[in-house]
């Protein structure tokens, strides 16, 4: 399959599905690529309701589904395939796909990151029944619970911090001796009366019937185990972007996409939008900025390149 586009969009993620909706209502000829389910990351929440103007909770799948038929109602085009890579062609792009290779006069890049997970027993079943990677997506359900946190970095004290505003139970294990996030956050949360840290701890097995109900701890000095009760599981080690099909593009040292505030990367055309560029702060209402502003600029591109920009 070879076909021409005004614009390909990489990853079918909120901040994809928004710069669909954004470039096919410019009158783009859009496609947007994603080699899984539309939706990304918001499919595993459960219920969503702290997206600004949804009243009533919402399940990520919902959100995403009429996303992507807001992007096929303005025109977009939607293929299930994967990128191998992405090439600079002319002014434009080629994209190189297991079903062939898509044409394109800007790109935006919305293939997101993925947490990294602890790969133990029952974390893959519990996800969305007490297993979280987000807090501030997550973290209201389980006021006043009892709550595992898993990390040692800057997020995971970040989110400890937010966890101890909604719960005076929280535990916090990290498989060193020390925290590796910077000082003045390590310390933030050690001086949280909030917040049990246990060190040298790893969770072996997360544990329960329909929800989370139990974790099983090993001292990782001692070699002793234990089982202990928590409502909820709180993971933060790490995430990736997927970034390995990408050109020779600046990025940070955690491989994440630099862009400027037009979400344009430094390869002229290329854009990014959501998890996989740097960024501050990452929820799904700055997903979908970044979408919005990642179409907008694209279409400013293709009209520049066109001589066609308005003066």
């Amino acid at each position: 399959m070879n076909a021409s586009y005004e614009l390909i969009i990489i990853g079918a993620g909120v901040a994809g599905l928004t710069a669909a909706q954004y470039g096919a209502r410019a009158n783009l000829k859009t496609l947007v690529i994603e080699e899984m389910a539309p939706g990304g990351q918001v499919l595993l929440i459960d219920q969503l309701e702290n997206y600004p103007g949804i009243k009533e909770p919402v399940s990520g799948y919902d959100l995403s589904e009429t996303m992507r038929m807001q992007a096929e109602g303005f025109g977009a085009e939607f293929v299930t395939t994967s990128v191998e890579k992405v090439e600079r062609a002319g002014t434009g792009f080629s994209v190189t796909t297991s079903d062939g290779i898509f044409m394109a006069e800007a790109a935006i890049i919305a293939t997101g990151a993925k947490h990294r997970r602890l790969d133990i027993p029952g974390e893959e079943a519990f996800i969305g029944r007490g297993v979280s990677y987000c807090a501030t997506c997550d973290g209201p359900f389980f006021k006043g619970k009892k709550i595992l946190v898993v990390g040692g970095g800057d997020s995971a004290c970040d989110e400890a911090m937010y966890l101890a505003k909604l719960s005076d139970k929280i535990v916090m294990i990290h498989r060193k001796d020390r925290f590796r996030a910077q000082k003045a956050l390590a310390e933030h949360v050690l001086d949280n009366p909030n917040v049990k840290v246990v060190f040298n701890t790893v969770a072996l097995e997360i544990r329960g019937t329909k929800k989370v109900e139990s974790v099983l701890l090993k001292d990782v000095v001692s070699g002793a185990t234990r089982e202990e009760a928590f409502d909820a599981v709180f993971v933060f080690v790490g995430s990736d972007p997927n970034t390995a099909f990408l050109p020779d593009i600046a990025k940070d040292e955690t491989h994440y996409v630099i862009t400027d505030e037009k979400m344009a990367t430094s390869l002229p055309g290329l854009f990014a939008a959501g998890d996989v560029r740097v960024s501050p702060f990452r929820q799904i209402v700055t997903a979908c900025s970044d979408g919005a502003v990642a179409a907008h600029a694209a279409s400013q591109y293709i009209d520049e390149t066109r001589g066609a920009a308005y003066r």
